[in-house]
C-alpha cells in the first residue's frame, strides 16, 4: 500500500482514510489536499479517482483546469481532451442543454474536444472507463497528426 501520488508507504491508519474519503490510495498531505479540492472546488470525488487512474495508466492529465471560460474537472492536453465528471443528469432541462452545447461550442473553437462521463460510470467501472479514454486519445492522437 503506497500513495498513488509520492509512493509513500501508507500505514493502515492513512490507508483507511484515504479509501473511506476518496475511494484511493493517498498519504495524508495529498488526501488532505484533495479533500480540499472537493470541498473547495467542488471536485467531484469520482474525477479525482479517474484522474489517479489515468495516471497509473502513465497518461498525463491536469485536475481542475481552468479553460478560460470555467473550470473542468480533468483536462489532457496533449490531445486536447477535456473531461467533465457529470454528477448531476437528472431530467435535462432546455437550458442545461443550450449551456451544455454552448460550453462544447467553447472548447471546439479553442480545438478541444470536451466528453462528460456520468459519475456512476466511475464509480463502477473505472478500469473500462480509463481503457475507453485511453482509445479516445488515441482516436484524437491520430487526427491531431493528419492536420
Amino acid at each position: 500500500m503506497t500513495c498513488l501520488e509520492c509512493n509513500v508507504e501508507l500505514g493502515y491508519v492513512d490507508h483507511k482514510n484515504s479509501m473511506d474519503s476518496l475511494g484511493i490510495e493517498l498519504c495524508h498531505q495529498h488526501r488532505t489536499r484533495m479533500e480540499k479540492l472537493n470541498n473547495q472546488n467542488g471536485t467531484p470525488i469520482e474525477a479525482i479517482q479517474l484522474y489517479y487512474g489515468l495516471k497509473e495508466v502513465g497518461v498525463s492529465a491536469m485536475l481542475e483546469w481552468w479553460d478560460g471560460k470555467k473550470s473542468i474537472d480533468i483536462a489532457i492536453s496533449r490531445v486536447k481532451l477535456n473531461i467533465i465528471v457529470d454528477c448531476e443528469y437528472h431530467m435535462m432541462t432546455h437550458e442545461q442543454a443550450i449551456n451544455d452545447l454552448e460550453e462544447a461550442m467553447h472548447s471546439f473553437k479553442n480545438g478541444f474536444t470536451t466528453i462528460r462521463i456520468p459519475h456512476v460510470l466511475i464509480k463502477h467501472y473505472l478500469k473500462e472507463t480509463v481503457h475507453n479514454i485511453i482509445g479516445i486519445m488515441e482516436g484524437l492522437r491520430a487526427n491531431i497528426k493528419a492536420i
